[in-house]
């Protein structure tokens, strides 16, 4: 008999608060930033839980008058983890989120949400937080794993799934395609040491490493691909718009689609290669685990030569040698789950593990690739 995922296992609490508090403040405040006779009433949906880990995101209804009309729109609201709530990033800039998304946003190209208020202090609620559009459409879902099976992405036809595939590497190259990236999104230039803007990318990821081996302590592997990718820094001056988390879980589809860009935590600036094995990297773990629980998986979907003749079409570029970026991919998901495992034990939702290595889901990719690498 295949082993059995435990849903419920899988799921990660993101917060202590007590949401229902959050409403007559969140409405307070809300009134400052509207007009003076908007009486704004705000009214709380669900949390949303089958995607991502980092932040604390809730459903908002904003209803208030305009002019002497009646306004309605639906909210989500996206909170900064408070800090006993074992966040997974050690800083979390709403601020950059908010303006990036409002760039693209600008930009026209790419559908984002749009975003209408940020508190940055902490001071309403605890954490900053921003509030944009709700936006309507499907997710490939993070739990269980689309790759399960179960779900409006697997059970797609071919020619649904390859619509999907080649619209969000459409969507990818419009990002990249946006001018003068370097000046326009500087705010995103890692703050971190290094010659090279890849350099202070791949030093950000070490010190989020740095961070997770506080609570969790040290990862062999992570080390090992470290080393790898430090000794084999690859010489690039491109710089795009880099999404930083770009997988299908974090795109809203309808009619197989994208119609939203989501969660812009790990955006960055430096060359295109970065998102493309993200891409890449996220479904390939995905069908590691799948297959690892007995699943067929989809091992016909996203596959390297596919997205790459897709991207290039899309783009007018030549996607090269991805070695060093899937890496680097392999890293950012390493640490994402050393993070995502020690808040299971912070909640209590697991056992603190003796192999820190236990969190790391697809751990015999990462050793694949390392010993393909002779690493």
């Amino acid at each position: 008999m295949s082993p059995s995922p435990d849903d419920k296992g899988m799921r990660l609490q993101r917060s202590s608060r007590d949401t229902a508090t959050l409403i007559p403040r969140l409405t307070a405040w809300v009134a400052e930033q509207l007009p003076a006779d908007a009486d704004p009433d705000l009214t709380l949906g669900s949390g949303i839980d089958s995607n991502g880990m980092s932040a604390e995101t809730l459903t908002l209804t904003l209803n208030w008058r305009e002019a002497g009309a009646p306004q309605s729109v639906e909210l989500i609201a996206r909170m900064a983890p408070a800090p006993g709530d074992f966040p997974v990033y050690e800083h979390y800039d709403l601020q950059g989120q908010f303006d990036v998304m409002r760039i693209v946003a600008e930009a026209g190209e790419v559908s984002v949400p749009r975003v209408r208020f940020l508190e940055p202090t902490g001071g309403v609620l605890g954490t900053p937080f921003l509030l944009m559009d709700r936006i309507e459409g499907l997710v490939p879902p993070d739990v269980m794993p689309y790759t399960f099976g179960d779900n409006w992405l697997f059970d797609a036809t071919p020619e649904q799934q390859r619509r999907v595939q080649d619209a969000t590497l459409e969507a990818l190259a419009k990002l990249h395609a946006i001018p003068d990236a370097a000046t326009t999104f500087a705010f995103l230039d890692p703050p971190h040491p290094g010659a090279t803007l890849l350099e202070r990318n791949l030093n950000r990821a070490r010190a989020w490493y740095e961070f997770a081996v506080r609570d969790t302590g040290p990862s062999p592997l992570v080390e090992r691909i470290l080393k790898w990718l430090t000794a084999n820094l690859p010489d690039t001056g491109e710089t795009v718009l880099s999404w930083g988390d770009a997988r299908l879980g974090n795109v809203m589809y309808r009619d197989f689609t994208p119609v939203a860009v989501l969660d812009w935590e790990m955006a960055t600036i430096g060359p295109r290669e970065l998102d493309v094995a993200w891409l890449l990297f996220g479904h390939r773990t995905f069908q590691t685990i799948a297959t690892n629980f007995g699943f067929p998986g989809m091992p016909d979907f996203m596959r390297e030569d596919d997205v790459k003749a897709a991207y290039s079409e899309y783009s007018g570029v030549q996607i090269g040698d991805l070695t060093w970026y899937t890496m680097f991919a392999a890293l950012n998901y390493c640490v994402v789950l050393m993070r995502a495992g020690g808040r299971q034990v912070h909640f209590g939702e697991m056992e603190r593990p003796d192999d820190v290595e236990v969190f790391l889901h697809h751990k015999s990719l990462v050793e694949q690739l390392l010993a393909e690498l002779g690493a």
